[in-house]
């Protein structure tokens, strides 16, 4: 089961904020590149993210862009960033990135039907 995934076009209209507002918020580090999903469609290649990652980020920002300026906003966002440890999975697709107190278990498929828990190796 994967996240659920909400497009750049629901997004926009959900919120009210325009196409510029959110690249901005991108440029200015507020939301991370890596919740920029590109899917391939029926109508062509489109924009998704993270649904609950997106939506909370965006509502937060809405509610504090009148008190904090996006500077001082992507600051913020990027020291709490900052003080988690995060575990990378680089794939010729892109990457992935998963906070390290969130990870359950990683486990390793070598493809031939032999699967190895590395969580411990990995997290320690």
């Amino acid at each position: 089961m994967g996240e659920e995934l909400i497009s750049k076009k629901e997004l926009l209209e959900r919120y009210g904020i325009s196409y510029g507002a959110l690249y901005r918020w991108k440029r200015k580090g507020l939301i991370p590149e890596d919740w920029f999903l590109k899917k391939a469609t029926v109508t062509g290649q489109e924009t998704f993210f993270p649904k609950e990652l997106i939506c909370e980020r965006v509502e937060l920002i809405q509610n504090q862009k009148d008190d904090f300026s996006l500077d001082e906003l992507s600051k913020q966002f990027h020291e709490e960033s900052e003080a988690k440890a995060v575990l990378t999975v680089k794939t010729l697709y892109g990457d992935k990135t998963f906070y390290v107190n969130e990870i359950q278990q990683v486990l390793l498929d070598n493809g031939k039907g032999e699967v190895k828990d590395i969580t411990k190796e990995i997290l320690s």
